[in-house]
């Protein structure tokens, strides 16, 4: 490996090291105890936007010269990464997301039950122990690590699943590029588009990253097996079969986004083995009518009603609806940002050149699959984001190709191409162009990823409100809020129940805010002795029912207040990001 020169590290090596340094500067003084509407994109200083913009241009700097060495390119996206993904892991003192937080119980329960439970005990829960890899595995690493739970580490799941993805996508973009530029570009147009936020600690950040590895190994072991390498054939199908399993453990929508895309491939004859397909298919066929079973007989009426619906399943449904400016920004911000990399990518397809086109033609058939999802279900609202998501990796290679000269596809000959080496982007149509897209891109990825970290965000004193809540109930306990989204919302589920009103049908909502202390009364009398009744009000239920249009913050500060004055209510705990209310036992309440 060639050692650079003090001019390369001070031309390379600078502005890398400058950006890291405005990073560290933004995030030691950034204030999170306030957030607005708009997020953590308002509260980050300056000195954030102006590292960003200098790795950026940096990263150009260096990649558009294709005979630069592979590391350089690989240290900004590393550096990008931890713009994007360390950024709220360090200014945050707990994790984001309620989903995480919501998995993390799934993890205990595991590592407390000891053994899966399928049936109906745990009602809609059992779905997790019915697809169980992920939790499995994170069980694992909590007691081979000795941590307390999966909250000791799940802030940083987001830059270690994106850090591991950069791994198929350079195998996958190397397998029709011999261009660096392009494939390093690729990836990073992938991370700065990839806001859909599925890399959180999910089974589906697994899914996706195993899904993208599978892809790799076929793709690039793509060619009919000829007779003599027949065993080595073999040998990859049964290397790729743990992944493949990974993945039909883990997650319900990802082995049938792999069966398709390597169908496709199979029947386009770019891979021709059609062995890793049917081990899919009996891997799949075989959990779903065993394991899944109990959740697949529920399930599949609905599924086979929303066949073909697509207009329905790409509905976001009601709640899920931005409202007020901040979450109006940031799905603005995000729309624009996708957009841009499909337009991108459409002209890439043709900008960058007969050969490459026809070269890279199975990434257009592999974009081209994701869409089919919303002909067969909605995937609980979500479909639309997870159609962008699978799609991203492939639009990214052609979106990169948009702004660069014509390249080499990978197997073309030099001469073919008419030089025998590559020449540096330069001039303004492909130096300073693609510098200032890649910037904007870039910028626009902060809105779309951190703009409604005010619903994401649970403050400390909101997590101890809550734990310290679910420590205490009694067995048979329930409690009640107007939405899930809070920490350890699902903490003890298999002990305690929970009844989230937005949830409801409208008219029961309505007569919620007509009547709240009284119709929450009624709501909550069922519960049995010894188990308490108790009805929670934060400051994330707000937010999240602010922000999607459910209800405005003054009909939820009016239910909170007219519990606290009704006899029926008595206030047990509060803080300064909410309160919990018990429901008297001489409130009607089944003894």
């Amino acid at each position: 490996m060639e050692i650079p020169d003090r001019r390369t590290l001070i031309t390379l090596g600078g502005p890398l090291a400058v950006a890291l340094l405005l990073w560290a500067i933004a995030v030691a003084t950034v204030d999170v105890s306030d957030l607005s509407a708009f997020g953590l994109t308002k509260e980050l200083p300056l000195v954030y936007w102006l590292g960003l913009a200098v790795l950026t241009g940096g990263f150009w700097h260096c990649v558009r010269d294709p005979l630069r060495s592979n590391l350089w390119p690989l240290a900004y996206t590393v550096g990008l990464l931890v713009f994007e993904r360390a950024t709220q892991a360090v200014v945050y003192p707990t994790p984001l997301y309620a989903w995480a937080w919501k998995h993390d119980a799934v993890i205990e329960h595991l590592i407390d039950a000891g053994r899966l439970q399928r049936g109906p005990e745990l009602a809609e829960m059992a779905v997790y122990d019915q697809w169980p890899g992920f939790f499995a595995a994170q069980a694992a690493v909590v007691k081979l690590t000795g941590a307390e739970n999966a909250l000791a580490f799940m802030a940083w799941w987001p830059l270690l699943s994106s850090l591991l993805m950069v791994l198929p996508l350079l195998l996958i973009y190397r397998t029709f590029t011999q261009d660096r530029r392009l494939v390093w570009t690729g990836v990073w147009i992938f991370s700065v588009a990839n806001w859909v936020g599925q890399d959180y600690f999910s089974p589906q950040s697994m899914a996706f990253l195993l899904y993208l590895g599978v892809i790799a190994v076929a793709l690039r072991r793509a060619e009919a097996p000829a007779p003599g390498r027949r065993a080595r054939q073999i040998v990859w199908t049964a290397l790729l079969v743990p992944l493949i399993a990974a993945i039909v453990v883990s997650h319900q929508l990802t082995p049938v986004m792999l069966v398709v895309s390597l169908a496709a491939l199979c029947v386009m004859g770019r891979y021709r083995d059609w062995t890793l397909v049917i081990v899919l298919v009996l891997v799949f066929a075989a959990w779903n009518l065993t394991a899944s079973l109990p959740f697949l007989r529920e399930a599949v009426p609905d599924m086979i009603k929303s066949f073909g619906d697509v207009s329905s399943n790409l509905e976001r449904g009601y709640g899920s609806v931005p409202t007020g400016s901040g979450a109006l920004f940031a799905s603005w911000a995000a729309r624009i940002l996708s957009a841009l990399v499909v337009l991108l990518a459409a002209a890439g397809v043709f900008l960058g050149g007969k050969p490459l086109r026809t070269r890279a033609r199975p990434l257009l058939l592999l974009a081209g699959v994701p869409p089919l999802l919303a002909i067969a279900n909605g995937y609980g609202s979500e479909m639309i984001f997870r159609v962008l998501m699978f799609m991203l990796p492939f639009l990214a290679f052609f979106a990169a190709a948009a702004l660069l000269p014509v390249t080499r596809a990978a197997g073309t000959s030099r001469a073919a191409a008419g030089a025998d080496r590559p020449r540096p982007a330069t001039g303004v149509r492909y130096a300073l162009v693609p510098a200032v897209v890649l910037t904007v891109l870039t910028a626009l990825f902060v809105p779309s990823y951190m703009g409604k970290d005010r619903l994401s965000y649970f403050p400390p004193d909101e997590v101890k409100l809550v734990k310290d809540l679910l420590r205490t109930a009694p067995k048979g306990s329930m409690v009640v809020a107007a939405h899930r989204n809070y920490p350890a919302a699902y903490d003890r589920y298999w002990d305690v129940s929970h009844y989230w009103f937005l949830d409801d049908a409208r008219f029961h909502v309505d007569q919620i805010v007509k009547e709240p202390a009284k119709t929450l009364a009624s709501d909550m009398s069922g519960v049995r002795a010894p188990g308490e009744a108790y009805f929670l009000y934060t400051r994330a239920q707000v937010a999240n029912s602010e922000m999607n249009g459910l209800l405005t913050v003054e009909q939820m500060q009016s239910i909170e207040k007219d519990v606290a004055a009704s006899p029926l209510f008595e206030k047990v705990a509060s803080n300064s990001a909410g309160a919990v209310y018990r429901l008297k036992s001489s409130a009607g309440r089944a003894s």
